[in-house]
């Protein structure tokens, strides 16, 4: 079992951590432009556009469930109309983003409370990478059904290839051509661009034998498409819920001044690093819970599930160890604003308590996705971000930033809670 599940989950390891080096490489870029603005300002992009293309992630999601399922029932045929109406789906999206980009980027700014000159910033990103959603949405689509097929391999090639064209051309439309934060924007969609067509190119390669199963039939198939979006619903709920938190983290950073954001936006990426690390086992979870539940193998269902928590538990006392003695060394790394590292290090040991507090989501996550148990995940997110604003609006008025750090810490150990008394309570219906 766990060759299973390393075969499936250390190519997506390696696929996921270049994304928060990605994100480190942007806000190091941002870091060395001449104001510490630059670093907020590529924050609050990050968060404009996660908000949007979070809401999205079922295309991913949904789609790595089904396709695992259809694998393990050895339907070839379903697995192609799956990815077909996955990428419809995700091209109908992209084009309501593209006509409604200014309505959009209005009302980001109704939520996010940054300054005049952090918007301004912000909307020469936007107004560029808004144009990558076709190909963004379409890769979504891509991913899930590559993990889905057990294929870790190919997503890890696309996510390597993509974020190496999204820094390369980041670095020289910034330096080279002085675009500024422009040039961080124009990089990141020429990746997404090349990350599109690489995964058409793996797809027409590797499985053009399915080709035959292409066919309009597929809009046809209304007891599918409902489950589709049935599931897609739930897990768009549910990531509605992971954004709201995310923004108005945030947005909370923000109001709190210029200097906390920075030095919030510095200390999420450790987070992020940590979450990336740790949805590669999570997508080992999907694709293995998926099969064997397609399959109705209960058992090795449950094996699978308790060999992926002790790699997480492994992991996250790692991560606590490193976070806990490297904080500094790392900020260096991110930026050289001096200011916004003293700010950082005063919050630093908030940054030591996420890998305990958030493995546990992270792995049920990719249990519930590949079992399309996208009712409980709702269910869960939902609690536990109800859990984050309680806590943040009854502790902020007197304990400030921290408030918002101990919300958003209590918001990860409720999500892990909740969703093993909801598998405890679904595996007995198996």
């Amino acid at each position: 079992m766990n060759k299973a599940i390393l075969r499936l989950a250390l190519p997506n390891i390696i696929a996921n951590i270049t994304i928060p080096l990605l994100g480190m490489c942007d806000s190091a870029i941002a870091g060395h432009l001449p104001n510490a603005l630059y670093i907020g300002a590529v924050a609050v992009a990050a968060v404009i556009f996660n908000f949007i293309y979070w809401n999205f992630s079922f295309l991913r999601l949904g789609t790595g469930g089904f396709t695992a399922q259809a694998f393990g029932k050895g339907d070839n045929k379903e697995t192609v109309f799956i990815l077909m109406r996955a990428l419809l789906t995700a091209f109908c999206a992209a084009a309501v983003l593209l006509i409604c980009q200014s309505l959009i980027f209005k009302a980001a700014f109704w939520f996010i409370h940054a300054s005049a000159e952090t918007q301004t910033l912000t909307k020469d990103y936007f107004f560029i990478y808004i144009w990558s959603a076709p190909f963004a949405l379409a890769m979504f689509a891509f991913t899930g059904w590559f993990t889905g097929m057990q294929n870790a391999k190919a997503p890890m090639y696309i996510a390597i290839s993509s974020n190496i064209v999204n820094i390369l051309c980041s670095l020289l439309f910034v330096f080279a051509f002085k675009m500024q934060i422009k040039g961080i924007a124009l990089g990141s969609l020429a990746a997404q661009v090349f990350g599109f067509l690489l995964a058409l190119w793996i797809w027409l390669k590797y499985y053009g034998g399915l080709k035959k199963y292409i066919s309009w039939d597929f809009l046809k198939t209304k007891g599918a498409f409902y489950s589709f979006f049935k599931v897609n619903r739930d897990i768009f709920l549910r990531s509605a819920g992971i954004i709201a938190v995310t923004v108005f983290f945030t947005s909370a950073s923000a109001a709190f001044g210029d200097s906390y954001l920075a030095a919030n936006s510095l200390l999420l990426q450790f987070f992020l690093f940590f979450s990336y690390l740790m949805d590669g086992f999570a997508f080992a979870a999907e694709a293995l819970s998926g099969k064997y539940y397609g399959a109705k193998d209960y058992t090795g269902l449950g094996k699978s599930i308790r060999y992926i928590f002790v790699w997480g538990i492994v992991l996250s006392s790692v991560f606590t160890v490193v976070y806990a003695f490297f904080t500094a060394p790392v900020l260096g790394l991110l930026t050289d604003k001096a200011e916004v590292i003293a700010q950082a290090l005063h919050f630093k040991y908030w940054a030591v308590f996420v890998p305990f507090a958030g493995f546990a989501a992270f792995l049920w996550d990719g249990v519930f996705v590949g079992i399309t148990a996208a009712k409980e995940m709702r269910n869960s997110m939902l609690t536990a971000a109800a859990l984050f604003f309680a806590l943040y609006f009854s502790l902020s008025p007197r304990f400030g930033n921290n408030a918002l750090w101990f919300a958003f810490i209590c918001y990860l150990l409720m999500r892990g809670i909740m969703q093993w008394f909801l598998y405890s309570r679904l595996k007995k219906r198996f």
